[in-house]
């Protein structure tokens, strides 16, 4: 059976390349080994996870401070063009490229990303990102659209966000749904996961509405702050000194 097409469902996959697999060789054994392991032919997507890259031999995540190392973007970027030209994949992309990193990454490319998939909600909205990504034809893609709450890299700063708890009860809505309704109408791709049937359908209901221009005034008014700025790439013996330098000042 294709995993595809499992009990009726039609699934995306797509893949996040690790740092250690960065490089032509590896990322092409690396991919053609999972395709086999799920039964497919190829990919739909394969995806640069950070922009670092790590010492090989380790996959370990967080990665030691000692073990970062520069990522030659150009190599690395050659590496998936080949993956996709060989057919392991349909379209290639990245995640957490800020708008410097895309430019320097468009300027060398022949196939540019089809995707960059990147932390995005209400309290950190992305908005010079997103233009930028509009006008180079690259879909952004939100991620931990609520915080990622519960989980090791997440919080639980939008959803008891104080502003979207007033909009969410004018509204008859729960803040999970106001987050996510914004998100999309943002027109961009939405990332969002819950093992819960009722969370399921709660975050479903969200087409059949729209935020209203008094909503915007109030969202638009949220402070913006980066919620996953990841200091645990910031070393001074690494490619990074400072959050402002890996986020080329997006913060």
């Amino acid at each position: 059976m294709n995993i595809r097409d499992h009990q009726g469902l039609q699934l995306l996959l797509y893949m996040l390349a690790s740092p250690t697999n960065q490089i032509i060789s590896i990322s092409l054994l690396h991919v053609t080994t999972l395709c086999r392991a799920l039964q497919l032919e190829y990919l739909d997507l394969y995806l640069i996870h950070w922009q670092v890259s790590a010492k090989p031999g380790k996959c370990k995540f967080p990665i030691d401070k000692e073990e970062l190392l520069p990522m030659d973007f150009k190599s690395v970027w050659e590496a998936m063009e080949e993956c996709q030209r060989f057919g392991l994949t349909n379209s290639i992309g990245v995640s957490n490229f800020s708008s410097k990193k895309l430019q320097d990454l468009l300027a060398t490319a022949t196939i540019p990303p089809a995707v960059n998939q990147v932390e995005m909600n209400p309290l950190w909205q992305q908005k010079k990102l997103r233009e930028f990504c509009e006008a180079k034809g690259i879909l952004v893609t939100a991620y931990s659209p609520l915080g990622a709450r519960g989980t090791r890299w997440g919080n639980n700063e939008v959803m008891e966000c104080e502003v979207l708890k007033e909009v969410s009860k004018a509204r008859g809505k729960t803040v999970a749904q106001v987050s996510l309704r914004w998100v999309f109408e943002q027109g961009v791709g939405l990332l969002v996961k819950s093992y819960n049937i009722e969370r399921m359908k709660e975050n479903l209901e969200i087409f059949n509405w729209a935020l209203s221009e008094g909503d915007y005034n109030k969202i638009n008014q949220i402070p913006q702050r980066r919620g996953m700025p990841k200091e645990e790439f910031i070393s001074v013996d690494g490619p990074y000194k400072s959050i402002e330098e890996l986020w080329d000042g997006e913060i």
